[in-house]
């Protein structure tokens, strides 16, 4: 079983008169959620680092998007994209940071780290970065939505991909710091968690781990990140601040059921084997 495949399922005013940043912006969750914050009426700035796509799909969606060259991991990048959003568009409401990129899966006894510095730039800085030059103007403005991407490889135990898995916990936890801080300025801070969701960046069978880990069998899309993105971006989110919102199928909840009965049927048929084969001696 599939989701949809496209961001856009929305009715056309969710975020009417507000303007949005989405970093990451021309490819994966960050393009969907482009796609379905314009159709629900936002303006929208995209920020990638790849110039190609981000400028195709600026294009194909019209005057309400803007692409901006960004690398997240350049501080006066950031605060471009930010200037570039408030003179476009005349302001800034949401900020999704949302690029990211992935690590090695190098066991940690063989790990060199040689990607350590670079994935906590883009993954890690690029949050921090981002969400404070957003606030910066939020806080002058009355306030904002930030939205911040980690995933559910920050909530689950696990081995490789380490460094990517240690800077999406790093996200959480400056977000909910961030969410604290910045309440007195009326600026939401709240972090999505995405699953087990096809991108760029995800190489693995999603099939085979979907089946062995995630309670429903449905195959996420990122269309469905992009609705819980919007969401938090909304109004309808006016409380809600400081949360981890998983969109993992119930994966951080734990593995399906069939799974568990299998390997328990399987323990008490070894269990009995045993017993058995105690009775014969």
């Amino acid at each position: 079983m599939t989701g949809p495949t496209s961001g856009s399922r929305g009715s056309g005013g969710e975020l009417a008169g507000k303007v949005a940043i989405v970093t990451g912006g021309a490819s994966g969750i960050g393009e969907a959620a482009v796609r379905l914050f314009a159709a629900e009426g936002a303006r929208v700035v995209i920020a990638d680092t790849s110039s190609d796509a981000g400028a195709s799909l600026a294009a194909e969606l019209g005057d309400a998007t803007a692409f901006r060259r960004t690398d997240v991991s350049d501080t006066d990048d950031v605060q471009g994209l930010v200037d570039f959003a408030v003179e476009r568009f005349g302001g800034l409401h949401v900020m999704v940071n949302n690029a990211g990129i992935g690590s090695g899966f190098a066991r940690f006894l063989d790990n060199d780290f040689a990607d350590y510095e670079r994935v906590m730039a883009v993954n890690l800085w690029g949050v921090v970065i981002g969400s404070q030059r957003a606030a910066r103007h939020m806080a002058a403005h009355g306030g904002g939505a930030i939205i911040n991407t980690s995933s559910i490889a920050a909530l689950t135990g696990g081995a490789a991909p380490m460094v990517y898995r240690a800077s999406k916990a790093a996200v959480i936890q400056v977000s909910i710091s961030m969410a604290i801080d910045l309440a007195q300025h009326g600026i939401r801070v709240n972090v999505i968690a995405p699953g087990h969701i096809q991108t760029g960046i995800n190489s693995y069978d999603m099939g085979a781990v979907i089946r062995a880990t995630q309670p429903l069998q449905r195959h996420g899309s990122t269309a469905d990140v992009a609705q819980a993105m919007l969401f938090l971006a909304s109004e309808r989110a006016a409380q809600i601040t400081g949360i981890v919102v998983p969109v993992d199928g119930g994966t951080v909840a734990g593995g399906p059921v069939n799974q568990m009965q299998m390997l328990m049927i399987g323990d008490q048929t070894l269990q009995e084997k045993r017993e058995g084969a105690s009775g014969e001696r």
